[in-house]
């Protein structure tokens, strides 16, 4: 028989059936769109990290103090971002001291009722280091870091109940007028839940020390290791094990390398989808024989070969199986670009995973289909056309 002849003869079956054959690749079709789901997800996942690590940079470092041997609290030196901008390849560096104050959204609002926000003294370069932005109103400049006014991190403002410039808080005693509030900064997420002042302002109002807690620094991309090797020693020479060193885009690498570990285990529970889609498929072309023994007796007296007769069942296995495989393929694809552009990422659906979908979804086929074709193949005329 030609390729078409095969094709026709082993949609026979299928279309005589149709319910179960929609049953049966059902099973492929959620197995496959699982994979392909999974994989678009992921990727998607990925790709919207990358870009936003290539938006922020991987060149940001923090330096953080720590503790000494003793247990005692290190205080960086006041000069440290000097220091640090003494450093060939840095372009940037600024810092943020820890304040004591607490915070209330007024007067009226008892002492202890701080709503989980902390104070930070804050160089007015800090937005450039850390590549941030003000949501509202405007941030600290040399016309207001000397005076009682604050710039509120995204969580901070929403968290004291402050929803434009131009309102007041109490820090302490001191009625402080809120200048901005930020947009959320993705590097450093900890100053989202923040109030910060000017370093003048922290020293005149609240009794703070100068000394910085933080600093932070850009370098060159290429450079960035170097730095960190000798940021520590730089910033508190003789006592650099006081300073802890990190790359903040780190954790978004780490998050990637999670989301990877996941797609596997995902496509783990998809593969067993596959699974039992195959053995359904499996099941109904067992049945299939059984049901049509008086057909194959009848070709087989005709003049059908074995060959013709497995070759016939096991066309027929492939087509359930490609049905429920591309079946499933558009659905998955349909399924990441629908909660990719919900997530508002870019919807990425690699040409491999529909590739792979397909071809797992044939092997299965192939599989599935082989012990019934063989079986088919073996039924003797007399006994088919006497079966009952």
């Amino acid at each position: 028989m030609s390729p078409r002849d095969i094709l026709r003869v082993g949609a026979v079956g299928l279309r005589a059936r149709r319910a179960r054959v929609v049953l049966s690749a059902l099973g492929i079709a959620i197995g496959i769109a699982t994979m392909v789901a999974v994989v678009g997800l992921s990727e998607s996942s990925r790709a919207d990290l990358m870009a936003q690590l290539d938006r922020l940079g991987t060149n940001l470092l923090t330096a953080d103090v720590g503790e000494a041997a003793g247990g005692q609290q290190v205080k960086l030196p006041k000069n440290a971002v000097a220091m640090v901008e003494r450093i060939g390849p840095v372009q940037h560096a600024t810092a943020t001291g820890e304040v004591t104050a607490r915070i209330r959204r007024s007067d009226l609002v008892p002492v202890e009722r701080t709503a989980g926000v902390t104070t930070q003294a804050a160089r007015t370069d800090l937005l450039t280091t850390l590549g941030g932005r003000v949501d509202q109103g405007v941030w600290l400049n040399p016309a207001n870091e000397r005076l009682p006014v604050t710039v509120l991190g995204a969580v901070a403002a929403e968290r004291i109940g402050v929803t434009r410039p131009g309102e007041t808080i109490m820090m302490n005693g001191v009625r402080v007028v809120v200048v901005g509030i930020l947009h959320p900064i993705e590097l450093v997420p900890t100053l989202d839940r923040v109030a910060l002042v000017g370093f003048p302002a922290a020293e005149r109002y609240f009794g703070f020390d100068g000394h910085p807690t933080t600093i932070f620094e850009r370098s060159t991309d290429a450079s960035v290791e170097d730095v960190r090797a000798i940021l520590a020693r730089t910033i508190n020479p003789g006592a650099e094990g006081t300073v802890k060193v990190s790359r903040p885009s780190d954790a978004l690498a780490a998050r990637a390398a999670t989301d990877k570990g996941l797609t596997t285990l995902m496509l783990g529970l998809g593969a067993v989808a596959l699974l039992v889609g195959g053995v359904g498929v499996a099941n109904t072309m067992v049945i299939s024989v059984l049901e049509r023994r008086q057909e194959i007796g009848l070709r087989r007296s005709l003049g059908a070969t074995r060959g013709s007769i497995r070759l016939q069942f096991l066309t027929e296995s492939l087509l359930l199986s490609a049905l429920g495989g591309a079946t499933g393929a558009v659905l998955g694809a349909l399924a990441t670009y629908a909660f990719a552009r919900a997530q508002g990422w870019t919807a990425v659906v690699p040409p491999w995973s529909l590739a792979g979908g397909l071809a797992a979804t044939l092997l299965i086929g192939m599989v599935a289909g082989l012990y019934p074709a063989i079986r088919a193949a073996r039924l003797h005329p007399t006994v088919a056309l006497n079966a009952t």
